[in-house]
């Protein structure tokens, strides 16, 4: 048997006299709160000295109008006897009571109207009605009715029995050290050596502490702000552009072609708004139509103004990188942008509608393929994944491209984004002349992985259970 607190001592020793009692009437005879008595008999409870006994009841209570109700009576009660020989509807309508009285009337069958005439039908009464409302009972179909009328509210009360078992009562029986405990020690004690002849609480160290739920940052935008710092640390700026982009920055400006399937209404979101082209844009056609005044042939086709017009909301982000470029067309340039896109995707549990994109750009002078490959693995070592690697890919504005992929135990290998290196298509158009690397990734997949997630709704559910069994983030090791 664990040592006893000093307060399941002086519980059992009240329990040796009251055999069984509430906790309420236990607490106001210890001083206490009846919420400390019920954990003190539950330690006692462990020990086989107590049981405590959760007896839940309900009651019914009535609401403010509710109360009103059983003073007054209920409305179609009041209206009821109002009427009489010669009521008209004109009449019932000057009540205070008509407006939910008449329709209760009605629905119960107590009232004829025949033209502007009300009368009552025979054996018209609310009797019953008004003892459901003087005394409701669960098995009362009336009660149910006044309930969802919000006269009255049903609710749940707790009430906790304690008693005191024969174990329990032979140990009181014994004698129990109720001597006062010290369970903080004085300078002054340990100095004078007082402290040896004090009665010192006891201390269960394998116990675990009552758990603690502080405040704290969302874990996913705990993950989110650890990518920021991580880019920030790298020697990063970061970019910021609204959701709403013109088809222009979002896909032509990208040497997306118009007729591109990612383009359709099933992809993308369009407004009904449009914004009128930048200034140069002619170049951003020419290079569709025929590749401009580089070696590539374009797409061929026609290319339409309308189309790139058109606003939408933002399918990546790096309609917001290619605006950032176009206006800082000398290097150099290392930037990042994270925010949120949107695209017509069916939801559930790997895929959602809008989610997060983790954007970046890097251009200079010498910059090549193999820088791009050392600024992924750095990163995402720095995320705290060991083994990574790339594979070839094809993307409409990048050449040559590639997809990340990242090792975790116990899954494999998972593709976590795209990048490569700006084609000239989309370069030349824009003033750029030196290689401009490019990359992105979806944050809310390095999410799931990181909180061990199944479904990745639930990053965005007010799940409180998720939140507060969540640990606190601490930064991942890691890095070349």
């Amino acid at each position: 048997m664990a040592e006893l607190t000093q307060n399941e001592k002086r519980l059992l020793a009240l329990l040796a006299t009251e055999k069984k009692a509430d906790a309420p009437h236990l607490a106001g005879l210890l001083d206490a709160t009846p919420e400390a008595v019920v954990q003190w008999a539950h330690l006692a409870q462990d020990n086989g000295l107590a049981t405590v006994e959760r007896i839940v009841a309900k009651e019914f209570v009535y609401t403010d109008e509710g109360k009103t109700c059983k003073q007054d009576g209920l409305p179609e009660t009041r209206l009821l006897r109002f009427i009489l020989p010669g009521t008209t509807l004109a009449d019932l309508q000057k009540h205070e009571a008509f407006r939910i009285g008449f329709g209760q009337l009605r629905k119960k069958g107590l009232i004829k109207v025949e033209g502007t005439s009300v009368t009552q039908v025979a054996g018209a009464s609310t009797d019953a009605d008004e003892a459901a409302l003087h005394h409701p009972t669960a098995a009362d179909p009336k009660t149910k009715e006044l309930i969802k009328r919000g006269i009255l509210r049903e609710e749940e009360t707790v009430r906790y029995a304690i008693a005191i078992t024969p174990e329990g009562l032979a140990l009181a029986g014994k004698g129990l050290d109720l001597r006062e405990e010290t369970g903080t020690l004085t300078r002054e004690q340990i100095i004078s050596g007082g402290w040896k002849s004090l009665n010192l609480r006891k201390y269960d160290v394998t116990k675990l502490p009552k758990k603690a739920y502080p405040g704290k940052v969302h874990p996913y935008q705990r993950i989110i702000g650890e990518m920021r710092e991580i880019l920030l640390e790298m020697g990063f700026e970061e970019l910021y552009g609204g959701i709403v982009q013109q088809s222009f920055w979002n896909f032509d400006a990208l040497f997306q072609p118009q007729d591109h399937p990612a383009r359709e209404m099933q992809d993308t979101f369009y407004l009904n708004e449009t914004l009128p082209l930048p200034p140069g844009y002619e170049k951003v056609k020419a290079m569709h139509i025929s590749g401009g005044e580089t070696s590539s042939t374009g797409w061929g086709g026609t290319w339409k103004e309308e189309k790139a017009e058109q606003c939408v909301l933002r399918t990546h982000t790096t309609s917001v990188s290619i605006q950032h470029l176009a206006k800082n067309p000398n290097p150099p340039v290392k930037a990042f942008c994270v925010g949120r896109v949107y695209r017509r995707e069916t939801i559930d549990t790997t895929h959602l509608a809008e989610f997060e994109q983790l954007e970046g750009i890097v251009m200079d002078e010498d910059v090549s393929f193999a820088n791009l490959l050392g600024i992924l693995r750095e990163f995402y070592n720095r995320m705290g994944f060991e083994s990574v690697r790339f594979k070839p890919s094809f993307y409409p504005y990048t050449e040559p491209s590639l997809d990340a992929e990242v090792y975790v135990d116990g899954i494999g290998w998972i593709e976590m984004g795209g990048a490569g290196v700006f084609r000239e298509e989309v370069t030349a158009p824009i003033g750029i002349q030196f290689p401009v690397l490019a990359w992105g990734l979806g944050v809310s997949r390095i999410a799931m992985l990181r909180l061990g997630l199944k479904d990745l709704r639930l990053l965005h559910k007010s799940d409180v259970a998720f939140l507060r069994e969540t640990p606190s983030l601490r930064k991942a090791k890691g890095g070349i």
